[in-house]
């Protein structure tokens, strides 16, 4: 391929000089060709290009362009073979050589040459859609060298690679580290020794820096069966990031069943940048701060960071400047300040009016004032590109409000363009007037087959409040204090999205948020106010296409529907229960990869009682897509994920119960429990709300510290235990104690009380004690840090779970096979990883097409005609000669009995096991099924020894099943 001209000093060494011209050289590398090859010039050479990554290993074939008044060349075309760069040579001879002779001066060739090579480069990027800030030359051809040396095709994108040392056994070999999108690779080469080594990214069980007596910092690759271990990287903790971001991408291709896409939108690199990142790693380094960005603002799963800069927030509430980092987004600017937990703010764009650059003072330096449409100015400085960051801000700006008036057009509003207003020093965008949320509310209502729901308009707390003389107390007057000491700090740090979220507003919520407040803050807090206010209709246009439709969710949901507190009074009538069907229905179908879990029930009841239906619903989207990911999947992945993380937690805080609670296995028993229903099942009504407030404020760390404190305020006790069921009872008559003084709520039987009805008197614990406990011995436990122990975590989980998978089908389908059960092993493993390959680098089908996690795990895994063929080259006997393609079609046909041109593990085996164990009839029987013509009718013209032979070879099948299997290979054969 053509280069861009790059200055050679040392023309011939270690390079053979095969074909010359006055102005051009086509070189060949030493060692390289069948005359040289093992040769000691070989294996030197050889050694040194592995060592020193020389693009000779790719590129071993050259042409140089040589000044006749200098010894300096300039490499101006490489190639891997002899065929690629001759036809470049060639095409300089015809196009370019007699041009030369004209100029005079040699610093005219010489430019000349330059350019006509960087023409020809601009002009294939050009046709080929390169942008100028993709990968540079030497990556693409290490690109090459990796396709080479492992044999990977096209689709599969190599993001980085790095030297290294891999321990084999107690001699390293140093060689080149490969990570790519779904493989780990690594080769070296050395004196004539090679090593490769693949490994997919998902057999990975484990991926951690340790240190040995030799080396201080090494990383460890772990798999089901076999360790690995690098060494001596240049920067290793850059290495280890990025495999754990290659590995998380391959447990959401397990988990979501979807291949990767690269995202071709990212900015343009600068033209000053210092180093040149491939563009793969450029885009997965932008996924992983989007994604920290999205969890730290609890934003939409599609928001995507657009750059973030150091600068000051002025803090009216202290009058002090706070510093920290503003982050800029598509449709959000944030902030959070460098000390933690001291301020953050989230404004969404579709809130902003103005946009105003101050001027400058030694004072405040670079300010940028933003007004909201609620009145609230945010005063910025200390920015160090303002002007850049304003004309980015202004242009999602435009964006956004680009999308609010399209939206307006739709419902045929008159409003123009034209009331978008600029100036020199700020920006005013007059955006639509939208209603007020308590205007909505009175306004909209949703008909169910003519008749409005009314939880479309309050909610089921309101609805069903049982009025008692028990109501003039003085919990009243507590509720009414609450309410007015968040009303106070709504009026000195704002109210709704854009508020200012101090450590004040913490204090506030560990004391309990007032029931009538519940909505506004739990939608404030999870984000959920931004997913309701950018998608007007959609909850209603769900429920509509959900309604009268039959699913395995909605007979899960249906099942589960009168077990929700049934204690509470809101769902022993169908008014509470109509509106949880909705709502877990609507999600079933917005979300078919979850569909439904229990405990989806449990936590959506709690929700319909303290907000709104459609606010119910977000309330539930943010719970399962955002704060409790993969949880209510159909193997509570991320519930697992957390009992291990919640195990880990306790070995480390509270060690001296850490092991008898293991001996005893009581951790993994109650954090599913605990953690999938948020506490809802397992402590009263009043005090578990209590719980959901800190949640939606803090996040699923609070339910690791209250875990924790339940742990620690029964040590004695636990450390006494007998067995199992003796823990289990000492901590559920400790949490049928927690209760909630403050609740203005009638006293609610609870349901785990009633079960476990404990004899004896119950101790009463405080929830807010509890709660605070919990801060003031757990409170250093860090969301950054839970995340990291998720990842190791769930590394382990999905091997294990993959493991238990293939047990299963193993067990299953042995008694019906002649394989043994480790060929049966052998072969499930063999089978999926030609699945993979196909999720991996696509094929004829989509991916979901070919995984249905509701099926039997050996229907599970399903191939398509291209990758049994595979299969079938090197596995069946019957392989060989020129009509392998046709025999592996027929029998295809043969072994999709259902016609929908996938086959199964099942019926994979099936067809191996006739081919290499089953007798000669049972052979002759699959041979002639293979042969046999399209659906023909069997009286028609057809000759008495073939009717014979057909009733011969189907007397052993019933009628619905010869049906079955015409049907199957009646498709033409080719």
């Amino acid at each position: 391929m053509w280069v861009h001209p790059e200055e050679v000093l040392l023309a011939n060494a270690l390079w053979i000089t095969e074909r010359a011209n006055p102005y051009f050289i086509l070189q060949r590398r030493k060692g390289h060709g069948n005359r040289e090859r093992g040769g000691l010039a070989g294996l030197l050479v050889g050694t040194l290009d592995v060592v020193l990554d020389s693009s000779a290993r790719v590129a071993p074939y050259r042409i140089l362009y040589q000044s006749q008044d200098s010894l300096t060349c300039w490499a101006i075309a490489c190639g891997s073979t002899r065929r690629e760069v001759t036809e470049h040579w060639e095409w300089l001879e015809v196009n370019v050589l007699q041009t030369l002779s004209i100029f005079e001066n040699e610093n005219d060739i010489t430019t000349f040459v330059k350019g006509k090579i960087q023409g020809i480069i601009a002009e294939y990027n050009k046709i080929n859609c390169v942008r100028e800030d993709d990968d540079t030359d030497k990556f693409k051809e290490t690109i090459i060298k990796f396709r080479k040396l492992f044999g990977m095709p096209e689709e599969e994108k190599l993001v980085n690679y790095y030297s290294c040392n891999y321990w084999k056994g107690k001699v390293p070999r140093h060689g080149w580290l490969y990570l790519s999108i779904n493989h780990l690779s690594f080769h070296s080469y050395l004196l004539g020794k090679e090593v490769k080594l693949v490994i997919r990214w998902m057999d990975v069980a484990q991926l951690e820096k340790t240190a040995t007596l030799l080396l201080p910092d090494v990383i460890k690759v772990s798999t089901r069966a076999n360790q690995y271990f690098f060494s001596l990287f240049l920067n290793i903790g850059e290495t280890l990031k990025l495999m754990e971001q290659l590995a998380t991408i391959a447990i959401r291709q397990l988990l979501d069943y979807e291949g990767f896409e690269q995202d071709t939108s990212l900015p343009k690199l600068k033209k000053k940048s210092p180093k040149r990142v491939p563009a793969l790693k450029r885009d997965l380094d932008a996924r992983a701060k989007s994604e920290r960005y999205r969890t730290m603002f609890r934003l939409p799963r599609d928001e995507k960071l657009d750059g973030h800069t150091d600068c000051t927030l002025w803090a009216p509430y202290s009058k002090q400047h706070i510093f920290g980092q503003m982050f800029v987004s598509t449709n959000y600017i944030c902030f959070t300040s460098k000390e933690e937990n001291l301020c953050s703010l989230i404004i969404p764009l579709r809130e902003v009016t103005i946009v105003e650059k101050a001027d400058s003072s030694s004072v405040l330096p670079s300010p940028l004032s933003i007004s909201t449409k609620n009145r609230m100015t945010f005063l910025f400085a200390n920015l160090r590109d303002r002007d850049f960051l304003v004309q980015r801000i202004s242009d999602f700006l435009q964006q956004t409000t680009l999308k609010i008036y399209c939206d307006r057009d739709i419902s045929g509003s008159e409003t123009s363009l034209d009331e978008v207003s600029f100036g020199a020093n700020n920006l005013l965008w007059d955006h639509p007037p939208q209603r007020t949320r308590s205007e909505a509310d009175g306004e909209r209502t949703f008909n169910l087959n003519g008749n409005t729901a009314p939880t479309t308009k309050q909610t089921l707390m309101t609805m069903y409040r049982r009025k008692s003389p028990e109501e003039f107390n003085p919990k009243l007057a507590m509720e009414f204090l609450k309410e007015q000491a968040w009303r106070a700090h709504f009026s000195e740090y704002g109210q709704g999205i854009c508020m200012y979220r101090t450590d004040k507003t913490r204090e506030l919520v560990l004391k309990g948020i007032p029931e009538r407040m519940r909505e506004e803050l739990w939608m404030v807090f999870s984000g959920a106010v931004n997913e309701i206010a950018t998608h007007p209709g959609y909850y209603e246009e769900l429920v509509e296409q959900s309604m009268g439709k039959c699913t395995i969710a909605t007979e899960e949901i249906e099942r589960d529907l009168h077990r929700s507190l049934p204690e509470h009074p809101a769902f022993q009538n169908e008014i509470g229960i109509c509106a949880l069907r909705r709502v877990l229905t609507a999600y079933a179908f917005r979300n078919p990869n979850i569909g439904y879990c229990q405990a989806m029930n449990i936590v959506t009841s709690v929700l319909l009682l303290y907000a709104k239906e459609e606010e119910a619903f977000w309330l539930l989207v943010a719970l399962c897509e955002r704060m409790l990911p993969d949880y209510y999947n159909t193997r509570v992945v991320g519930a697992l994920v957390d009992q291990g993380v919640f195990e880990q937690l306790a070995r480390e805080h509270i060690p001296q119960l850490y092991e008898r609670m293991q001996d005893l296995g009581v951790i993994s028993s109650i954090s599913l429990a605990w953690f999938l229903t948020l506490f809802l099942s397992v402590i009263p009504f009043s005090s578990a709300v209590v719980v959901v407030d800190c949640f939606f404020f803090e996040g699923i760390k609070v339910i690791f510290q209250l875990a924790l404190a339940v742990l620690d305020a029964n040590v004695d006790k636990l450390l006494t235990c007998k067995d199992e069921g003796e823990a289990m009872t000492i901590l559920g008559r400790y949490l049928d104690g927690v209760i909630n003084r403050d609740s203005t709520l009638p006293q609610i039987p609870h349901l785990h009380s009633i079960i476990n009805d404990h004899s004896g008197i119950i101790q009463e614990v405080d929830i807010f004690k509890l709660i605070t406990t919990s801060y003031q011995k757990f409170g250093s436990i860090r969301a950054d840090t839970i995340e990291q122990m998720r990842f190791k975590q769930r590394l382990k989980v999905i091997q294990i779970l993959e493991d238990t998978t293939k047990r299963s089908v193993v067990r299953n389908i042995g008694p019906e096979t002649t394989f043994t059960l480790y060929e049966l092993d052998e072969l499930f493993a063999l089978f999926k990883a030609e699945h993979l390959n196909s999720c991996y680098w696509g094929g004829t089908s989509n991916a979901i097409d070919r995984h249905d996690p509701g099926l039997p795990y050996h229907d599970q895994y399903r191939i398509d005609f291209q990758q049994f063929k595979e299969l079938f080259t090197i596995l069946f006997p019957w392989a060989s000669g020129t009509h392998t393609d046709f025999m592996a079609i027929r029998l295809f046909r043969v072994l999709d009995e259902n016609g929908d041109y996938f086959i199964n593990f099942r019926e994979f085996v099936f067809g191996l096991s006739i081919a290499c164990h089953g007798d000669l009839t049972e052979k002759l029987r699959l041979l002639y099924r293979m042969h046999l013509l399209p659906d023909v009718p069997l009286d028609y013209g057809e000759p008495d020894s073939a009717y014979e032979a057909t009733h011969y070879f189907f007397e052993d099948f019933t009628p619905e099943c010869s049906q079955g299997m015409f049907t199957a290979i009646g498709i033409q054969i080719l």
